[in-house]
């Protein structure tokens, strides 16, 4: 998810109707002995410290952090320059740091705007990530600083390399490897991959999709091509560069755990909620070689593929920022093989517990500390054993806090993990991810079809290392299925063309019967893998091949069907097309929490920027397999008649009534495009009004709504209306002030003459209680006066998880919490026994920024419709 979301929000006036005409203003003022720490959740026994606010210093907005050999704490302004801290011991009265802002000698060059910091091998690495501008000169890139004199300041910056990229998905962060010898680093798909001097993951990369490609309706990353986010191992001295892992999408931050297993904390594209191919927040484990599968637009491969590996766990929404491993913290044991994941945009530090399994991990998720609102940029374990994390980024107000635990509980080492037998086999065959070892062959083979999926992808990986033509016929002759398959898999992306026929014969040589529907699976991957690259076989061949596949097509799985779905549409099968209609008809019940450990309802009211936007998405939540299997469908030429396409254009219709991410209308109506170039001329008019065509903006990005504001827009500030309301309000436009009203969302909450909401108060009278300056204000900071009536409330629970929503009623044993405005009736059901605490959220349920896509005669007019209580009689309206 990008740091910035769409501001389009939902509005609680902190106003209280008590009775019949009657209203008052309740304040809710929670305690502030420390403001700073007071509303962070936190497990027992662990004490947060607030020691410095870098922005309320002139300091920027601090992103990136580490500590150098002398303990001192070193930290970067997304912006501006490197600051170098002495942090107070715990216990100290005074926990003021001693602060220097970094400066080379005899040298006036500021130099920072660092998303990642290592001090090793007596220098400070950095991250370089900007725009070379005249404050900071340096553009992106790795740089190195040395202090050359032993004066403890830095004299020397060297350039290791330049990388192109910038921005939230450029350079970010750096680790040094568990061998302490070489460094890592990592980078979003906006930067571009150098020339490497090595490739655990070969260089034979590419689309591999049959699935059609549609870009991203709005721009984003539509010129990125694969493999996406890297991560790469780099000598002390920037000079010779390895590929280790990519295929993310904007991987932040990367840790390694005790026994130096890799893990990345990759990004989700919040403009894809509800699409096919979203893909959630997740910590994948960057084996050596390791792909994820991220493609632009919908392009994205699913986790299922076998020429990529899933992740670890699947966190849910958010924007990935730091990632680091416990073991050093003096933390009870149960946090000594965990990962805390940070997320910027919901406020949560995730523990993800660790669990070897097999060659690699499963994990569970608690939620270790989180604040409403609390933008986490980055975090560091300190010399201590304390927890050190920053606040910030995108100029927003910057902290850095302490955590430390203060109970009975030891906090020695609880030992290291135990490597299973797996993960040492994994490890001995990734060896072979180097030059050609001619021993590879025969000590990987066996592994192709082992039950351990890491490892089977490990085998196939050392095997496209070696020269194809050295273990070509040994792979079309192999007849264990699952390792026929994978190594038909290294030989589709490492052989010709000319391999085409050889390939395809021995896949349909294997008998799906007795095979699992993970290894069916495979084998149609294999099949496409073939098509992409290599085209259509040749007609007796194709023939085969649609009548296999077409026997089995519809299956009972999901993915199965997307696959059969996707091969048949490419080969022309005259059936696929009544055969995925049908499908395409059966209710579908669609599950955003399906495969993700965060509940999507719980994050609603965390954050203002981002919340709307998922509450209104799990209202009209799309079906995301039709929407799949319709997609493929537009790319259907052959075998429709009349009935058939006014059965598949009429769902376009229906697909337009769900609300997804921001790119959903988009994604859907470029589909819908891609079949309409496939009818008749003399149709297109006729489908394009039956498939919804007259119910899109001209971009095709948005439905047209009459009530849509046209803007331009502005992020406003209270200080902004003293200039926009100069005089009362006289000869408004009463028509634009109620669309604005509905824009707006105001009648999703609130009830005016008896229409709307009944989630917030009645505002019908509000305009004879209150001035208009008293309206904006709330509208624009209804975090100043939140209403104890109408505050969310944040409850920890026993479980060491959290949970924000209304109360919308309580017995003796259960609180029923409301966290969705648009489906307020959906309650979760909370155990009082399970409830630690619970507080008053010190954020307003009403988000803000509910005006800013207005005008200022739009703004103007809501003003108006507000004052008269929806009464066009009320004399400010102009009379039509």
């Amino acid at each position: 998810m990008n740091r910035l979301g769409k501001i389009s929000l939902y509005v609680w006036l902190p106003i209280i109707l008590l009775g019949a005409g009657s209203y008052r203003v309740l304040r809710y003022t929670p305690p502030a002995i420390q403001p700073k720490t007071d509303n962070l959740k936190l497990p027992p026994d662990f004490v947060a410290e607030h020691l410095y606010s870098p922005s309320e210093n002139k300091e920027g907005s601090w992103v990136s952090m580490c500590f150098d050999d002398k303990g001192r704490m070193l930290a970067s302004d997304q912006y501006g320059g490197i600051y170098r801290l002495e942090i107070p011991a715990i216990g100290t009265k005074d926990l003021t740091p001693k602060i220097e802002k970094i400066k080379l000698e005899n040298d006036t060059l500021n130099f920072g705007a660092a998303h990642g910091l290592l001090y090793a091998f007596n220098s400070l690495y950095v991250m370089v990530n900007n725009r070379s501008s005249k404050n900071l000169p340096k553009s992106s890139g790795f740089y190195r600083l040395q202090d050359t004199d032993g004066d403890d300041q830095f004299d020397k910056l060297t350039l290791l390399k330049t990388l192109k990229g910038e921005g939230e998905h450029g350079p970010h962060s750096i680790k040094l490897s568990p061998d302490k010898q070489s460094l890592y680093v990592i980078c979003g798909n906006y930067t571009d991959l150098p020339e490497m001097d090595a490739y655990k993951l070969p260089k034979t990369w590419k689309y591999d999709n049959l699935f059609p490609e549609i870009k991203d309706p709005r721009g984003h990353a539509n010129d990125r091509k694969e493999p996406g986010g890297w991560v790469a191992n780099v000598n002390p001295e920037g000079t010779k560069w390895e590929l280790v892992s990519a295929g993310y999408r904007n991987p932040f931050d990367l840790a390694f755990n005790d026994v130096g297993d890799l893990f990345v904390y990759d990004a989700d594209m919040e403009w894809d909620f509800g699409l096919p191919w979203y893909r959630p927040t997740r910590i994948c484990h960057a084996t050596s070689g390791s792909e994820f599968g991220w493609r632009t637009g919908n392009g994205k491969w699913s986790a299922s593929y076998p020429d990529n590996l899933p992740p670890v766990i699947n966190i849910g929404q958010g924007s990935p920022t730091n990632l680091l491993y416990a073991k050093e913290a003096k933390f009870p044991a149960r946090y000594k093989q965990t990962l805390l994941a940070f997320d910027w945009s919901f406020g949560i530090i995730h523990a993800i517990h660790l669990k070897p399994s097999g060659s690699t991990y499963t994990a569970t998720r608690e939620e270790f500390l989180s604040g409403v609102p609390l933008p986490l940029t980055d975090g560091a374990i300190g010399p201590d054993g304390a927890l050190y994390f920053l606040t910030g980024g995108r100029r927003l107000e910057s902290d850095l806090y302490r955590v430390y635990y203060q109970g009975a509980e030891p906090t020695a080492s609880a030992g290291t993990t135990t490597l299973t037998e797996e993960n040492k086999l994994r490890r001995k065959i990734e060896a072979f991810h180097t030059s050609p070892n001619p021993e590879a062959i025969n000590t990987v083979w066996a592994h192709l079809g082992h039950a351990d999926r890491n490892i089977r992808y490990a085998a196939r990986i050392a095997l496209e290392h070696q020269p194809v033509g050295t273990w070509k016929a040994k792979a079309l002759a192999e007849t264990r299925p699952q390792a026929l398959t994978n190594a038909l898999i290294g030989l589709t992306r490492s052989g010709t063309e000319t391999d085409k026929t050889a390939i395809l014969n021995a896949l349909n040589g294997i008998n799906f019967t007795k095979i699992s529907p993970s290894q069916q699976l495979d084998v149609l991957r294999a099949y496409e893998l073939v098509f992409a690259r290599f085209g259509m076989p040749e007609p007796k061949q194709k023939s085969k091949i649609v009548a296999l596949l077409d026997a089995r097509y519809p299956s009972t799985s999901n993915e199965l069907n997307r696959a059969y779905c996707r091969l048949l549409v490419f080969l022309e099968a005259p059936s696929v097309l009544p055969k995925t209609l049908a499908l395409m008809d059966k209710k579908e019940q669609a599950n955003p929490n399906e495969d993700i450990a965060t509940n999507s309802e719980d994050l609603i009211l965390r954050n203002p920027q981002y919340g709307l936007d998922i509450a209104k998405m799990l209202e009209k939540m799309p079906a995301p397999q039709q929407t799949y299997l319709a997609i493929m469908l537009a790319k259907a030429k052959i075998g429709w008649t009349p009935a058939l396409r006014e059965q598949y254009f009429a769902w376009y219709q229906k697909a337009f009534a769900y609300r997804g991410g921001n790119s959903y209308v988009g994604f859907i109506d470029k589909a819908r495009k891609i079949a309409l170039a496939n009818v008749p001329a003399n149709k297109k008019t006729e489908y394009d009004k039956l498939s919804g065509g007259d119910l899109l903006t001209e971009s095709g990005n948005d439905l047209a709504q009459e009530d849509y504001p046209k803007g331009p827009g502005k992020n406003y500030k209270l200080t902004d209306m003293d200039t926009i309301f100069t005089a009362e309000l006289s000869q408004r436009n009463f028509k634009r002030g109620k669309a604005m009203y509905v824009a707006t969302t105001c009648s999703r909450c609130h009830a005016m003459k008896g229409e709307g909401g009944n989630i917030g108060p009645d505002l019908s009278q509000i305009g004879t209680r209150f001035s208009t300056k008293d309206i904006l204000e709330a509208i624009i900071d209804p975090s100043k006066t939140i209403s104890d009536q109408y505050a969310a409330t944040q409850f920890q629970l026993k479980n060491g998880q959290s949970l924000v929503g209304k109360i919308a009623n309580q017995d003796d044993d259960f609180y029923y919490v409301s966290q969705n405005p648009y489906t307020p009736d959906f309650l979760v059901k909370v155990a009082k026994k399970n409830v630690v605490s619970k507080n008053y959220s010190t954020v307003s349920s009403m988000l803000p920024g509910l005006i800013n896509p207005l005008n200022k005669e739009e703004l103007k007019d809501l003003v108006a419709y507000l004052k008269a209580g929806g009464d066009e009689g009320s004399g400010i309206f102009k009379r039509e």
